[in-house]
């Protein structure tokens, strides 16, 4: 199907130069950017690929829950005011 549309002069120009320095024509490059274009995530916020899981350290054993910071300070050896 053929259509005509407008562009500014710089992208058109952006446009041409892309097509030669990657061999094909300018039809076919807009063609592979427009579908790429509708291929894309619909929300700009939204991600296209997942992100993979942060990495996680294990060191020791695990406290035990719902200890107080006095409790945390005994462990170390240290009294609340840091001696």
């Amino acid at each position: 199907m053929r259509t005509t549309i407008d562009l500014p002069d710089p992208l058109f120009r952006t446009l041409k130069i892309r097509a030669a320095r990657e061999g094909v024509s300018l039809k076919t490059l807009l063609g592979r950017t427009i579908e790429a274009g509708l291929q894309a995530p619909v929300h700009a916020g939204q991600v296209a690929t997942p992100r993979p899981p942060l990495p996680s350290i294990s060191v020791g054993n695990a406290l035990p829950e719902g200890l107080s910071n006095a409790s945390l300070f005994e462990l170390l050896g240290e009294d609340l005011d840091g001696r």
